[in-house]
């Protein structure tokens, strides 16, 4: 399989989305206006991982590109929960893409303690040989969801999926302590808004 081939229009899916998210920060800043947005990042699955992924899931790599739904995928960071709802209906109120399915798991954390709120979308690229409607995941959590989830990632890669109990008694414990910083921050939020429109008037 010519696996440049396959992934570049993955690649410009990627870098597409996320030069659209960047504007929709830069628009709240020229209004100055609070950005439910504080940055985005990206990738394309790596080869290994579509591989693993395709065995565990008995995907014949013929049908990845319709079975397999986060090759692409964007991560957009908020600084506050409710922020992530906005830019999920920010999404929503677009016609340069498809939401295909929406996953909330900040209101329904996942028995880990993961929260983060997933959208799977329909994207159209245009390639050498036409237009091509990919699929891509949108992950939007807050900060302090992401460095849990950042941890718990790489957990999970050195104990290949099977945490040992106590840390996930402490992972789990950490995640609760994430969701009561998001949510102390939360009841603060005018304040910090406001402190931050001092900072950018200077």
């Amino acid at each position: 399989m010519n696996w440049q081939s396959i992934l570049a229009p993955y690649a410009q899916v990627v870098e597409e989305l996320k030069i659209k998210l960047k504007g929709i920060r830069k628009q709240f800043e020229y209004e100055s206006e609070h950005s439910p947005i504080e940055f985005i990042t990206g990738r394309v699955k790596p080869v290994p991982s579509i591989i693993e992924k395709a065995e565990n899931r008995k995907i014949l790599l013929e049908d990845i590109e319709t079975e397999i739904q986060d090759i692409a995928g964007v991560r957009v960071m908020c600084q506050f929960v409710d922020d992530i709802y906005t830019v999920v209906e920010m999404i929503r109120a677009r016609n340069d893409l498809t939401i295909i399915e929406e996953k909330d798991y900040v209101s329904e954390k996942k028995e880990s303690g993961y929260r983060s709120y997933h959208l799977i979308i329909e994207y159209p690229v245009e390639t050498i040989t036409g237009m091509k409607k990919l699929l891509a995941e949108i992950q939007i959590r807050t900060l302090a969801m992401n460095f849990w989830a950042t941890n718990e990632h790489s957990l999970n890669y050195k104990y290949r999926g099977s945490i040992p109990a106590n840390i996930k008694v402490r992972l789990q414990n950490a995640a609760e302590a994430a969701f009561q910083l998001d949510e102390e921050m939360s009841k603060i939020k005018h304040e910090v808004q406001e402190a931050q429109k001092m900072f950018h008037r200077k």
